[in-house]
């Protein structure tokens, strides 16, 4: 069964947002809905959203959340070692730049994410792989061949080590520990830039060798 992806390139750090359908296209998931996520709103008028997917609560891909969340009347799953990041401006980094955004808060996520968790949502399966290093409680979702990285790897990039709780050591290690471990022909959707794929980062990405 196909399924079906739309990105959305929201706000000033132009964060990727993901809107995912199944066979159903009245029925989606969302994941990271970042920051003036007007024309996501725009996209799901109609329809039901199952839930939201946080690869991590960083404000750039959290800031979405509260406008859909009240919207759509759906919940919100994130990994447990950042469950008081939605609720503080200081954790998810919305204090600390001003000049993009004001303070950004909203209620704790209704589900914890673990790793090799499985998720049936809008008729496909999702796997959650904890991918450490950008943050603590980042994580990727498996469905199929298409992988959602968040900030944990990019085309020819890797995510920055240098915010609360990030660790390089880590996040090579989810990279190379998991990610790189997959079949090189997985697509990957990450949270800024291009789509790329595991084979293409394996050969060619200059941050982190296999």
């Amino acid at each position: 069964m196909m399924l079906n992806i739309r990105s959305f390139t929201l706000g000033p750090l132009q964060t990727n947002a993901y809107l995912l359908t199944g066979a159903d296209p009245a029925r989606g998931i969302i994941i990271d809905p970042g920051m003036n996520p007007a024309a996501l709103v725009r996209s799901i008028e109609g329809m039901e959203i199952e839930a939201i997917l946080l690869t991590h609560a960083h404000f750039d891909h959290m800031g979405g959340v509260d406008e859909i969340r009240k919207l759509k009347n759906c919940p919100v799953y994130l990994h447990p070692l950042e469950s008081q990041w939605l609720e503080n401006p200081k954790l998810n980094g919305s204090l600390m730049w001003p000049n993009l955004s004001s303070p950004l808060t909203t209620a704790p996520a209704e589900y914890d994410l673990g790793e090799g968790q499985v998720l049936d949502l809008i008729g496909h399966t999702f796997r959650v792989f904890h991918t450490p290093g950008h943050s603590p409680g980042s994580v990727s979702f498996l469905c199929g061949d298409d992988l959602f990285s968040g900030d944990v790897l990019f085309k020819l990039g890797v995510g920055r080590t240098d915010l609360t709780g990030g660790r390089e050591r880590d996040l090579f290690d989810s990279i190379r520990g998991k990610l790189y471990r997959l079949d090189g022909e997985v697509k990957v959707y990450p949270g800024h830039g291009s789509r790329t794929t595991i084979g293409f980062e394996r050969e060619n990405n200059p941050y982190v060798s296999l």
